[in-house]
């Protein structure tokens, strides 16, 4: 992982034309507030490129922002600086890697001698080609010697002290183009792109998680192990894992069959811990909610008596004692706290219809579904029962097969004081032993649940048949009423005359008062017409019971506000949670009736 690192700056500008960020060892950027559009560092503060040992290139100068050049002196000539208000002499693209710079306008006196004198300030210069017509390239040994180099652009050159104007000249410096330089930026950028790809690879081995051990193949000293393990509760998901691949591996044959039988029946075992462990979370959340819930009233006890703190202090014998300060205060916290306090309060009625909904759909399905589901218990039961039974025995011819291929192979042998064998046949008895006593409970409680089951068909039948009889008395009894309505002629204007207008309106009340006397806070319009919907799904009508179709919410509301004395309406809420709710009200109304 220690790995020697080159320029960063060379690095990062690799990297850039890669199209990858740099990366150090720990994953982090090399260098700060990196920048791939810019293809340098951003951030850092401007700096005179003549500075000696300058290694990072300086951000681009905004055009708005002027640079305030100086006369430089050297031993045998004078460089003077240009107009600041023309603008920036012209460059080219600079090419990839570029050490090597143009310099033009030079005076048709100058040497070389004069030209190193003045680069060399720029920076080590490694060669210098000089032409007949006033110009030359100059190659340099970094690339940042090259944006020193152009920093010198536009200024006037004058040798010594002449006027002549074979001793004056204005400079241009651009960049150049150079093989050599091409050469080395793509060797270099090679070089680093290796360096990056190397560093990523370690860094992504020492981030990948290890491989899981490999799994042993089966033999029987591995078995025991695994057996062991499947009894123990914290070693219990490794033995699985282990058995599971034994079994997709295709260990499973004839004469190990057995021991896998005995591993799976071993992981069967766990069901139940399993099935008592979910039930114990689901106890420690209920508890976890009912001490929410407690938690929550106490709190919003608490905001209630600070809210009637702010309002007696509000009153008008304590109000008018206060400043104008203190009073302002004391209505913007008896704000905030009543608008916590209703927060608070929508929450908590909202766990309690939460609770209520539960209460109610839980109460609907045990009436409708106690008795199917019982039977269904139970006869799933006989049938598991029945199934262990079989595989018991199975399990029993198995042991006596393998018992007597081991005293056949005995016979043959003649190896009566082997002590192995005699071991083996021991525990296949002792097994054997288990298994009958085994075979015999579940034999016995098998015909225990098939007793109950009878028991409860009989119930059943005569339930049945008592329901018959009460549909028959129903039967007469709606018979009597119509012929009693046909006879007596006063009656039917009565009845014409009351709020409830037919029989399924009468059922509609019935059904509505029961649903609201369990509901003593109240219920919405839409939640008891869902509920009655829901009802009419769940429940068969006789023949002659009429159901409720297409039950509308006007109707249902209409028939609820006529029936003034059964029904009462009430607001409940503050503010946006606002609700409309429908209340039972017969037993007041009996008193003033």
């Amino acid at each position: 992982m220690t790995l020697p690192m080159s320029d960063p700056t060379a690095w990062a500008t690799a990297m850039n034309n890669l199209g990858m960020a740099p990366l150090g060892i720990a994953g982090q950027p090399i260098l700060p507030d990196f920048d791939p559009a810019l293809g340098m560092m951003t951030g850092i503060p401007p700096i005179t490129p003549m500075m000696p040992g300058l290694g990072i290139v300086p951000p681009p100068i905004p055009p708005d922002m002027p640079v305030v050049k100086e006369i430089i002196h050297c031993k045998s000539c004078t460089l003077f600086p240009p107009n600041p208000n023309l603008p920036p002499p012209a460059t080219r693209e600079r090419p990839p890697g570029c050490k090597t710079v143009f310099v033009g306008g030079l005076p048709e006196n100058g040497t070389e001698q004069i030209i190193v004198e003045v680069f060399e300030q720029c920076g080590e210069i490694i060669a210098i080609r000089k032409s007949k017509k006033n110009f030359c390239h100059i190659r340099f040994a970094e690339e940042y010697m090259v944006d020193k180099a152009l920093y010198l652009s536009g200024y006037r050159i004058r040798l010594g002290s002449s006027t002549d104007k074979k001793d004056t000249g204005r400079l241009h410096v651009d960049f150049a183009q150079a093989r050599d330089d091409l050469y080395e930026w793509e060797c270099k950028q090679r070089m680093l792109a290796r360096e990056e790809r190397h560093r990523r690879r370690m860094e992504e081995e020492r981030l990948r998680p290890p491989s899981p051990p490999p799994v042993v193949h089966y033999s029987d000293h591995e078995c025991s192990i695994v057996a062991e393990k499947l009894k123990d509760d914290s070693k219990f998901s490794e033995a699985v894992q282990t058995l599971l691949t034994w079994i997709e591996r295709g260990e499973v044959n004839r004469r190990s069959a057995n021991n896998f039988y005995s591993m799976i029946q071993s992981a069967n075992s766990h069901v139940r811990r399993l099935v008592n462990e979910k039930a114990a979370h689901e106890k420690d959340m209920e508890e976890a909610k009912e001490k929410f819930k407690q938690a929550l009233s106490g709190i919003l006890i608490q905001f209630e008596q600070i809210v009637a703190v702010y309002h007696s202090a509000s009153k008008q014998k304590a109000w008018d004692h206060f400043t104008k300060a203190q009073r302002k205060n004391i209505s913007v916290w008896c704000k905030q706290a009543e608008e916590i306090r209703n927060i608070h309060n929508d929450e908590l009625m909202g766990i309690r219809r939460e609770e209520e909904m539960e209460m109610s759909d839980d109460e609907i399905e045990e009436t409708t579904e106690t008795k199917e589901t019982e039977e269904s218990a139970l006869v799933s039961q006989a049938e598991a029962l029945k199934e262990e039974n079989d595989s018991l025995r199975w399990q029993l011819d198995a042991y006596r097969n393998e018992v007597e291929l081991l005293k056949q192979e005995q016979g043959k042998a003649h190896r009566e004081d082997d002590p192995n064998k005699e071991q083996q046949l021991k525990l296949l008895q002792q097994a054997l032993q288990g298994m009958q006593q085994h075979l015999l409970k579940v034999q016995e409680e098998y015909k225990r649940k098939e007793a109950e089951l009878e028991k409860i068909k009989d119930d059943k039948l005569q339930v049945e048949k008592m329901l018959e009889n009460l549909k028959e008395k129903e039967s007469c009894a709606s018979r009597l009423c119509a012929s009693s309505q046909e006879s007596d002629y006063p009656l039917e204007k009565t009845m014409n005359s009351s709020p409830v207008k037919s029989e399924r309106e009468a059922l509609l009340v019935g059904i509505i008062s029961t649903f609201l006397h369990v509901h003593p806070f109240g219920a919405s319009i839409e939640y008891i017409c869902s509920y009655l919907h829901r009802l009419d799904n769940k429940l068969s009508y006789p023949s002659n019971f009429c159901s409720i179709p297409l039950i509308c919410t006007s109707d249902v509301e209409c028939l609820m506000s006529r029936l003034q004395h059964t029904f009462k309406q009430e607001m409940t809420g503050v503010g946006a949670s606002l609700e409309k709710r429908w209340k039972f009200c017969g037993f007041e109304g009996l008193k003033l009736t």
